[in-house]
C-alpha cells in the first residue's frame, strides 16, 4: 500500500505486479520503469524484474486501514493478465468485498478475459468495486462494449494516455470517464479536438469527466485546464456496509 499522486485516487494496493505490453497506450509504461527502479533499490517485491508475480501477503493490507479510502488496485500491474490465477483473482475479489468501507478502482486492457470470468460466474462484485478498461485510441474502442456487458456497479474508462480520437463515443452504462495527455521525453501529442469530444459526449449522457492533465514533457507546465477550466468530476459512491 502506497500513498498515490494519481489524481483520482487515494492509494495504490499492488497484490500482483509486473505485466507485459499488448497495446500502443503500453509503449512507455510507468509500472514498468518503476519497476526497474524498486528492484535496483532492493525491494523484495520487485525482484521478480517485470513478470507476473502474485503476493499472497498483501491479501492482508486492506483490513489494517482504518479510514475509508479511494484505492487503485494493481497499479503496478494488471488484475485480469492470463498468468493471474483465476483463484488468486477471486482472493483479491472476496477482499474487496469484505472491506466495503473502502472504493477499490480495477482497470485493466484485458476485457475480454475480464468478460470470460464474469459470464462464467468466477467473479462475484460488491458496489464498492469499481471497474475500468483503458482506452488509449479508437483501435481499442472494442473494450468498452466488453466492460459494458460485465456485471460490475460502476464502470469507467480511462484514456490515458489518449494517443487517438475516439470517434463516436458511445458512453451507454458508463459512469465515468478519465483523460490524460502523454508525459515524458518523447510523449505522443493529444489533441484539443479528441478531449472536446469527449468531454461533449460525457456531457450529452451525464457521464462523470475528469480531465488529468494535458501531458508533455513539462506535465506542470500544461497543467489540467480546459479551456480555463478544471474538470475533476467522480462517479457517485454508493454506501455500502
Amino acid at each position: 500500500m502506497a500513498q498515490s499522486s494519481i489524481e483520482w485516487t487515494e492509494l495504490t494496493w499492488n497484490p500482483t505486479t509486473g505485466c507485459d505490453k499488448i497495446s500502443a497506450g503500453c509503449k512507455f509504461c510507468y509500472a514498468e520503469v518503476m519497476s526497474r527502479r524498486l528492484k535496483a533499490m532492493g525491494v523484495e517485491k520487485y525482484q521478480n524484474d517485470f513478470k507476473i508475480t502474485t503476493h499472497e501477503q498483501e491479501l492482508e493490507t486492506p483490513y489494517t486501514w482504518k479510514k475509508s479510502r479511494m484505492v487503485f488496485v494493481n497499479s503496478m500491474s494488471d488484475l485480469f493478465h492470463k498468468d493471474v490465477p483465476i483463484e488468486f483473482i477471486q482472493s483479491v475479489f472476496r477482499v474487496m468485498r469484505e472491506n466495503p468501507q473502502h472504493v477499490f478502482q480495477i482497470l485493466t486492457k484485458r476485457a475480454d478475459l475480464l468478460l470470460y470470468y464474469d459470464k462464467e460466474g468466477f467473479l462475484e462484485w460488491s458496489d464498492n468495486i469499481w471497474m475500468g478498461i483503458s482506452v488509449e485510441n479508437k483501435t481499442f474502442m472494442k473494450r468498452i462494449d466488453l466492460l459494458r456487458q460485465t456485471n460490475a456497479r460502476t464502470k469507467f474508462l480511462s484514456c490515458e494516455p489518449l494517443i487517438g480520437p475516439l470517434p463516436n463515443l458511445d458512453s451507454t452504462a458508463i459512469d465515468w470517464v478519465i483523460v490524460r495527455g502523454e508525459s515524458g521525453r518523447t510523449p505522443r501529442p493529444m489533441k484539443k479536438e479528441w478531449v472536446m469530444e469527449i468531454k461533449e459526449q460525457c456531457e450529452k449522457s451525464n457521464v462523470a469527466f475528469f480531465f488529468k492533465q494535458w501531458g508533455g514533457t513539462n506535465k506542470k507546465k500544461t497543467g489540467n485546464l480546459l479551456d480555463g477550466e478544471k474538470y475533476l468530476e467522480m462517479p457517485e459512491i454508493i454506501e455500502t456496509s
